[in-house]
């Protein structure tokens, strides 16, 4: 699928996952048993292209749907929708709370209850203010690595300083991507430009 036949397909307050290359986020793939560890969220779509507001490092931000999809190793792209889809007052309240959040340091240490904010809690946090709906799975680490034991804790003990915070929570892309209060868009591959590349699965919009 190219972008633009992805864009057109597009509403406020869908979902937008990526896979970004960077090797924090390949561990959070790895520890998460999923391909995506980055998400994003569809805040306009009525100029040239959709807005994705999205945490990312530094501060979270607001950017173009094509800088955005640009950053997925491989073009693998998915978009997933709220069952059922917002209505005028939800999309008008979503697209504040994603305002509001917006210039917010990126949380290196996921941490659910932080002053900071990280991808998948932005999107988390923004629908659940909308709507009253939460998706995601909030958990601790501890719950996580439980479900995932062949994660390779080596990296993470680095990454937090020889300890890693167990009962601290958070919530992950994959959980968000495996929400049953959502359903899938499209879940595939997107070139610019172009045709293209054959997707995995791909789903019209619903």
């Amino acid at each position: 699928m190219t972008e633009a036949a992805l864009a057109s397909q597009l509403r406020v307050g869908d979902l937008v996952f990526i896979r970004v290359s960077a090797l924090p986020f390949r561990k959070v793939s790895e520890t998460t048993g999923s391909w995506t560890n980055h998400v994003g969220i569809v805040v306009e779509t009525n100029g040239a292209e959709p807005i994705i507001a999205e945490s990312t490092f530094p501060l979270s931000k607001r950017g173009s749907l094509a800088r955005f999809l640009g950053r997925s190793e491989g073009g693998r792209v998915a978009v997933s929708r709220l069952n059922p889809p917002l209505n005028a007052a939800q999309q008008q309240t979503l697209k504040q709370a994603a305002q509001k959040r917006l210039g917010i340091f990126y949380d290196t240490g996921f941490d659910l209850h932080s002053s900071r904010e990280f991808c998948s809690r932005f999107v988390h946090e923004v629908v659940q203010e909308a709507t009253g709906i939460e998706v995601g799975q909030v958990e601790t680490f501890s719950s996580l690595l439980a479900r995932n034991p062949d994660t390779e804790l080596g990296f993470w003990r680095l990454w937090y300083f020889g300890s890693i915070p167990w009962k601290r929570e958070t919530v992950t892309p994959a959980s968000v991507l495996n929400s049953p209060q959502m359903h899938p868009v499209f879940d595939g591959y997107v070139a610019a430009g172009k045709a293209g590349i054959s997707p995995a699965r791909a789903t019209p919009a619903g």
